[in-house]
């Protein structure tokens, strides 16, 4: 996961794409693979989606049910 700091600004972190990803579950879950292929554009490459991905587990923002489906677990 890259932190901003003196080598990495926002933007180019890993926090700057949680919103991102956070975006594309508003409407509902969605299978792992579909999410990836939405943000891929905003990803420099894969390992950017496992952090992100990692990160928002972490933070319990989101799940993945028996069905493979990512989905958001945050309050509205």
């Amino acid at each position: 996961m890259q932190l901003p700091n003196k080598l990495y600004s926002y933007k180019n972190s890993t926090l700057a794409l949680l919103p991102i990803v956070l975006d594309e579950l508003q409407d509902g879950p969605m299978p792992v693979i579909e999410l990836f292929d939405r943000v891929r554009m905003s990803l420099k490459d894969a390992t950017d989606f496992i952090s992100v991905m990692d990160c928002l587990y972490a933070l319990r923002a989101i799940d993945i049910n028996d069905d493979e489906e990512v989905f958001l677990c945050l309050l509205k």
